[in-house]
């Protein structure tokens, strides 16, 4: 009888397990789409330079590459395991990205990405860049998320309101 019960235990606690793991664990979500172009300086491509990107969703994580001969950088898209909470929860990453280069930092990226979709950052296209050092930041708004640039991208805006 007690070998029984003990077995029965043994079996909810693991089929339980496996219950919690398969509604709980939503799979993954991207925090940062598959980032690629070219950085310049008064025009000219930067050779060199450190592209350092941070995501913030439930950790800092950061990546980093090297521009080339060209200017041209890549970075992949960043996955990372979501967990579904049983209380309703809104999707939110910081994103971040910084080119150091001739001992100065450069701030070419701001912003926060609220779908859990690759692409969401352009409307589903590949996210290809060319950001130029010496812009002015330009404030761009992708439904309804601004993200603060130094960068161009195939990207529709969304249509900017008169308040009035």
């Amino acid at each position: 009888m007690l070998r029984k019960f003990v077995l029965c235990a043994v079996l909810a606690i693991v089929s339980g397990s496996l219950f919690a793991m398969s509604i709980f664990d939503a799979g993954k979500v991207c925090t940062f789409s598959a980032i690629s172009g070219v950085i310049l300086h008064d025009g000219q491509p930067v050779s060199g330079a450190r592209v350092i990107r941070v995501t913030d969703y439930q950790k800092k994580k950061q990546d980093e590459t090297v521009t080339d001969s060209e200017g041209y950088f890549e970075l992949p898209a960043v996955y990372e395991r979501h967990v579904v909470n049983l209380l309703p929860q809104e999707f939110v990453v910081g994103q971040l990205i910084n080119v150091s280069h001739n001992e100065e930092e450069f701030k070419i990226w701001s912003g926060v990405k609220r779908k859990r979709e690759e692409n969401a950052e352009s409307r589903g296209k590949p996210l290809v860049v060319t950001c130029e050092l010496t812009r002015e930041d330009e404030i761009i708004k992708v439904d309804g998320q601004p993200f603060i640039t130094k960068c161009k991208w195939d990207v529709d805006p969304d249509v900017k309101e008169d308040i009035f």
